[in-house]
């Protein structure tokens, strides 16, 4: 826990970094980036948590990793480094990707169908959601085929669970209950 509350406070850092700068959802886009590398890449992840790599080594890294980046952004990713802390940036990409999500007025929602969905119903259940939740929703939409039908959609941390399963055990209590 006390990662992701470190994590979090490095977020808020750059968040305001970027206010200042104008660069808020470009930094969204480079914390994502280097995040990804370091979790995707294994010699990225190896170089960057390796403690045999020293750090002025790892800041020349990304210094070069990133040449069009704004030089802020840029020292910013040193000053993590300097302070051993590059195995949060993960952590802080996430943080970071609400802080701005939270700016723009938005959530994120996780729709799982048992079925790949049409654009037509996608479209319609990202604009019924953004109807009942007030604000824009980025819908993410996933296919567990194990799923007799309905949809399951997660927002933060409420769950809408509309599947075929849910529904025939409330009507297998209901029915017991009598």
């Amino acid at each position: 826990m006390r990662a992701v509350s470190i994590a979090a406070n490095y977020a808020e850092a750059l968040f305001s970094l970027g206010e200042r700068s104008g660069n808020t959802e470009q930094y969204a886009g480079l914390i994502g980036a280097v995040s990804s590398a370091i979790q995707d890449l294994p010699l990225a992840r190896a170089v960057m948590l390796s403690p045999k790599v020293t750090k002025a080594a790892k800041s020349d890294i990304l210094a070069r990793a990133l040449p069009q980046a704004p030089k802020e952004f840029v020292l910013f990713l040193q000053a993590v480094i300097r302070r051993s802390r590059q195995n949060l940036f993960p952590e802080m990409a996430l943080a970071y990707r609400d802080l701005v999500d939270t700016k723009l007025n938005r959530v994120r929602a996780s729709i799982t169908m048992a079925r790949e969905a049409d654009d037509g119903l996608k479209q319609a259940l990202t604009d019924a959601l953004t109807a009942v939740v007030g604000k824009e929703v980025l819908a993410e939409f996933l296919v567990d085929t194990d799923m007799l039908g309905g949809v399951l959609i997660r927002i933060n941390d409420r769950v809408y669970d509309g599947t075929i399963r849910r529904r025939m055990t409330r009507l297998r209590r209901h029915l017991l209950s009598r």
